[in-house]
């Protein structure tokens, strides 16, 4: 236990989405992953909105808190609509613009070409364009800057409404700030210091004000609900857990009124999730937080194995006898538990995968603790003395078995028809209905996206290469075909990682496009001969063109922060598939068209697809394990029980409570998730258990009425735990909670009524 402990301590632990779900095998399992990766650009953004004041208050706030927080190094950038806000970016596509103008050709740079960009400019300087335009023109008379800037504001959507020179709703409501965090989304500890930093440049403002009470801060974005989340997940744990082990714990004092009996009922505990986790992180190399707290949950079956054995103890001798006569039942039950787990393993889901070996491995060092360790620590003469009160119930149902094999018979049949007759899907398909964030949150978040103009593409153009620079061809490759659709209308915009950042083959291209010697001077001088500029008007331009021709490559780390982020949000490398590009699409009205002008290698995926296939075949695939368990549960009991009879007996219970709980719980409203499939294989784990004792024989009325009290103390404890985690409002101790706390109470039921002991 101090090895596994040890391990525990500096052992890795990951919550972001991505290392739950398998490795992608296709382009569009790879473009979902990258949406949910805690890496990705899109996971760094915090949406901030500040309303309920004056438009005037607004503005102070949004640029105050704006220059407070552009000095705060745990922001990349921070966007409120002021000059600042794209300062950098402007620069950088002013100081590169030949590099990155895609239009830049020989024949852009003929004579009649550069005549008519300049009849252009000379309208335009007569325009309300004018004044902007004299500050760039004797540099950029072509507009290469102007093309740029187009090109990468493509695929951004309308973009917010601009008042009193920061972002605002159109009523002037609220003002608005965009921000992007230095931290991924899914690094909740740096993420949550970001956010303080926030509230903090917010209190610092509004302390400024006379009248600052009426003044609110909202924040929205994936690492803003990464950290509400945990917190959510914290109290509900932590408070909910203090409750079921307060209740399990009453039941253990009132069965064993013994704090130290107590204390020993928990090591097998201890040991199985020391042990899990341990193995977890040997064999994966960390654990992800969703096996973490699926696997403790699913350990409270360890604390059963403690309580049959100090049950059911016989004063007249040391607890190491009774654990001796109890082994076969305990290993069988363990076995049975084990075998329906360990058809986890063989899961593509390493979530899944990991809970498989987690939960193996924590019930094997569990019953082992049972066996050959608590017992040896229990005092000689030990008694549960609370066990004939425990077991009164249980008594009751055996002694009136007809009556109540009656009643659940009707149960059963009645359940069979509503699951049969059930109107609707039986699954849970809306991923949003299983976030722990209330409505409300939301709301926000759909609101704040929608005033600042931010598009969440569900459509990509996805290709792989070999190499990055392969990558980038490609996508310049596929500009021309992509600005034909724009035309025609079948998209209205797009994005690509070479307008960003262009392959060392186009950069070195448009190095070499320029004439050489006076060529580029004589055609501006025969352009500007029936035109109003001066001779030396661009004097400016062909110094920075000279400048171009010997410019090195533009590189990655060169791209200000906001670039280098929207390139990583499009351009990746994968272990197993290379260098991965998506590429999102804006308003796309012509699928069919799109895909046919496609060329090999380059297909168009669809995220609403994509996360609907992947959520089909998580449920499929967790249905079709959970029957394989059931399968090999049978098969062993069968083995070891060599009785078909006594096994139906064992097992009919467990068919007859699972299809009752999934009837009462699609009777409450609730859809089957994939966290109640994980439910109902422990309902048959826990229940089976309960079966192997009611079906044993036992020697004396005595020895079977604590018999009883073990199985009844076994079932309150899980009944006690399990239903203050269905109180949860986070979705995976919710639905296994609920679906756990009905479902073994059954087996209970069931179990009691239907299943008879052996005969001699």
């Amino acid at each position: 236990m101090l090895v596994c402990l040890t391990c525990v301590v500096f052992g890795t632990y990951r919550t972001d989405m991505a290392a739950f779900f398998p490795a992608p095998k296709t382009l569009g399992e790879t473009a979902l992953l990258a949406q949910v990766s805690g890496d990705g650009a899109a996971s760094r953004l915090i949406l901030v909105a500040i309303d309920q004041a004056p438009e005037t208050v607004l503005t102070e706030f949004s640029e105050q808190i704006a220059s407070r927080l552009r000095r705060n190094a745990a922001f990349d950038g921070v966007l409120n609509g002021d000059d600042a806000s794209i300062a950098p970016i402007q620069h950088f596509v002013w100081d590169h613009r030949f590099q990155l103008d895609p239009s830049l050709t020989p024949e852009r740079l003929n004579r009649d070409e550069i005549e008519k960009s300049l009849r252009q400019d000379a309208s335009l300087l007569s325009s309300d364009l004018g004044p902007m335009l004299a500050q760039s023109l004797p540099a950029d008379p072509i507009g290469s800057a102007m093309t740029v800037g187009e090109g990468l504001q493509q695929s951004g959507g309308a973009g917010p409404e601009t008042r009193s020179g920061v972002w605002m709703t159109k009523d002037g409501s609220r003002a608005m700030l965009l921000l992007y965090a230095h931290a991924s989304g899914f690094d909740l500890d740096a993420q949550q210091a970001a956010q303080k930093s926030v509230s903090d440049a917010f209190d610092a403002v509004r302390s400024t004000l006379k009248h600052p009470s009426s003044v609110r801060l909202r924040m929205s974005g994936p690492g803003v609900f990464a950290v509400a989340s945990r917190d959510a997940t914290k109290h509900d744990v932590s408070f909910l857990s203090l409750l079921a082990a307060a209740g399990a714990i009453l039941f253990l004092l009132l069965a064993y009124r013994s704090v130290l009996t107590l204390g020993l009922a928990l090591l097998p505990v201890i040991g199985a999730i020391l042990a899990g986790i341990t193995f977890v992180l040997l064999g994966f190399g960390y654990v992800h937080a969703i096996t973490l707290g699926f696997g403790v949950t699913l350990l409270g079956e360890a604390l059963d194995y403690s309580i049959y054995v100090l049950t059911q103890s016989d004063p007249s001798e040391h607890a190491t006898g009774t654990a001796r006569s109890l082994w076969p039942t305990l290993r069988l039950g363990a076995l049975v538990s084990i075998a329906g787990f360990g058809a986890m393993l063989g899961s593509g889901f390493i979530g899944f995968a990991q809970l498989g070996l987690f939960s193996m491995v924590g019930l094997s060092v569990a019953v082992l603790v049972a066996r050959y360790v608590l017992p040896s620590l229990v005092p000689f003469g030990f008694r549960a003395k609370g066990a004939p009160l425990i077991g009164h119930p249980l008594r009751f149902i055996r002694s009136h078995q007809p009556v109540i094999r009656g009643a659940l018979g009707i149960a059963v049949i009645a359940a069979c028809g509503a699951l049969l007759t059930h109107k609707g899907g039986l699954w849970q398909t809306d991923l949003l209905s299983m976030s722990p964030l209330p409505p409300e949150t939301q709301k926000l978040d759909t609101t704040l996206r929608n005033d600042l103009g931010l598009v969440s593409p569900s459509k990509f153009l996805a290709w792989r290469a070999r190499s990055r620079e392969a990558a980038l061809e490609t996508g310049e490759d596929l500009r021309p075909t992509l600005e034909a659709l724009v035309t025609r209308g079948a998209i209205k915009g797009y994005s690509l990682p070479s307008l960003i950042l262009p392959s060392r083959k186009m950069q070195a291209y448009r190095r070499n496009v320029w004439p050489h010697g006076a060529t580029l001077h004589q055609r501006f001088a025969e352009a500007l001969i029936h035109l109003p500029f001066k001779p030396d008007a661009f004097t400016p331009f062909f110094v920075d063109v000279e400048k171009a021709r010997t410019a090195p490559d533009l590189k990655p780390e060169d791209l200000p922060p906001l670039l280098g982020l929207r390139l990583s949000s499009m351009l990746s490398q994968n272990e197993k598939m290379g260098w991965v590009v998506l590429a999102p699409l804006d308003g796309l009205s012509d699928e069919a068209g799109l895909k046919t002008h496609l060329p090999s290698g380059v297909d168009l995926v669809d995220l609403e697809k994509q996360s609907r296939g992947l959520l089909y075949r998580f449920q499929h695939e967790a249905v079709t394990l959970a029957v394989i368990g059931s399968i090999a549960v049978i098969a062993l009991i069968l083995s070891f029980l060599r009785n078909v009879r006594t096994t139906g007996l064992v097992i009919l219970p467990l068919l007859g409570a699972v299809l009752v709980t999934a009837a009462l719980l699609m009777a409450h409203g609730e859809k089957l998730s994939i966290f109640m499939i994980v439910g109902f294989m422990l309902i048959v784990a826990v229940g089976s258990n309960y079966g192997l004792f009611f079906a044993r024989r036992y020697e004396s009325d005595e020895k079977r009425t604590h018999a009883l009290a073990s199985i009844m103390l076994a079932n309150c404890c899980t009944v006690a735990a399990y239903g203050v985690l269905s109180f949860s409002e986070i979705p995976v101790l919710h639905d296994v909670g609920k679906t756990v706390a009905i479902g073994t109470f059954l087996c209970l039921l069931f179990g009691a009524a239907f299943t008879n002991e052996a005969k001699a």
